[in-house]
């Protein structure tokens, strides 16, 4: 059984949608996130990423940041840029980009539920990300970015999603990156009921994205444990998993390890069939490109496990490359290997190495949405940097207040 609750969202007005809402917070650098704040000054960036408006060089996890998290997020309220709806309800939030399109409910899911593992994670969270994302909650006050969660679908609940969402929506807004946004609010004690009973019936969710967002909402309800308030729900997006896309996180390698090329590619060739290509993106799981002295080469691999997570993609590069050619023994931790999402395409990778800041780079298949399911369902974990869901949900869509 998974719980959920309505809530009465803090969000833009309705006119002012496409202004306010932001990109997540972990999907930009400092200088980015300033130039968004510079071309708009009503963006939720100066929220979420306090820095952007402090003089350069502040300390992003410093104690000022942090109370400018919660001093922001109090004028942009007190201006007008963020309301409170007048009652509880469940959300639907819709994306496009593309041809590709995806609708969920959005609500608040259980802290409990979270701890025990009905809601399942398929990754490790780092402490100091956690930290963050605690300061951030507990400055605030509230939740202002949703957790990514998918379920398996079923009947009931799809249903539902596509009914209300044929209703006229609260907002539709195109923003800069030609994604499109739609809001619906759902308050009618009829559809919330029915929305209550179809997720009941979940027998489990997953996190998709936003790992220590949801491990960061279970600490401040541990923090705040005895005191009252709505600190034991937290602020999702779920998601059919049929809907989702999941794009390719590819890898870059600063250095070859003491290796020449001629020899990196020796040692490649005792796993995978290699060859040149001409096309940069490779043709399906089990497969992939690299990019090494200035050319392309195909690599397949010549043998996948069974087992759920070492027969991932990013798992048998780590395990037949990245860890005994090139010593990244911790990708987690270790500064010469960097990841990039697939929405910037092979172009960046091969900037990279063309650049000489990077010796190889790898173009993976995307990890596949069954793939993340059995991987949690069997409670293990995956390598760090496995999926790179697009399109991003937008934080300060609709947001959480926790008491």
């Amino acid at each position: 059984m998974s719980q959920i609750r309505p809530f009465a969202a803090v969000r833009a007005p309705n006119a002012l949608a496409r202004d306010v809402i932001a990109l997540p917070y972990d999907v930009m650098n400092e200088a980015e996130a300033r130039a968004i704040v510079a071309a708009n000054p009503r963006s939720f960036i100066r929220v979420s990423r306090p820095e952007a408006v402090l003089p350069v060089g502040t300390d992003s996890h410093s104690r000022l940041a942090y109370d400018t998290v919660r001093s922001e997020y109090d004028g942009m309220k007190a201006a007008g840029l963020l309301i409170q709806d007048p009652s509880e309800g469940y959300y639907l939030y819709g994306q496009k980009m593309g041809d590709h399109a995806q609708i969920g409910l959005v609500a608040c899911f259980s802290c409990e539920e979270y701890d025990t593992g009905l809601i399942k994670k398929h990754e490790h969270t780092r402490p100091d990300k956690e930290k963050d994302r605690v300061e951030h909650i507990d400055g605030s006050n509230a939740q202002t970015g949703m957790v990514f969660l998918a379920y398996r679908d079923t009947t009931r609940l799809n249903t539902l999603i596509t009914t209300l969402a044929a209703r006229p929506p609260e907002w539709e807004v195109v923003t800069e990156d030609g994604v499109r946004h739609t809001l619906w609010r759902v308050a009618d004690p009829v559809d919330v009921t029915a929305i209550t009973a179809a997720a009941a019936e979940l027998p489990a969710t997953y996190v998709a994205d936003g790992h220590h967002r949801s491990a960061a909402a279970s600490i401040v309800h541990r923090m705040r444990a005895g005191k009252p308030g709505r600190h034991g729900w937290f602020l999702a997006g779920l998601f059919p998993a049929s809907s989702l896309q999941i794009l390719a996180y590819n890898r870059a390698v600063k250095d070859l390890f003491g290796h020449t090329p001629g020899s990196l590619m020796a040692a490649i060739k005792a796993h995978f069939d290699v060859a040149p290509t001409t096309s940069p993106v490779p043709a399906g799981p089990g497969r992939y490109t690299m990019y090494l002295g200035g050319t392309w080469y195909g690599l397949t691999a010549r043998h996948v496990p069974s087992d759920p997570v070492a027969r991932l993609d990013v798992s048998m590069l780590q395990d037949r490359v990245l860890q005994p050619l090139l010593g990244i023994e911790n990708p987690r931790t270790d500064k010469r290997i960097d990841f990039i999402g697939g929405i910037r395409g092979w172009q960046e990778l091969k900037a990279l190495v063309d650049s000489g800041s990077h010796a190889v780079a790898f173009h993976l298949h995307p990890t596949a949405m069954s793939q993340l399911l059995d991987v949690a369902d069997a409670g293990e974990v995956m390598p760090p940097k496995s999926t790179w869901f697009e399109p991003k949900l937008r934080d300060a869509v609709a947001m959480h207040e926790l008491d």
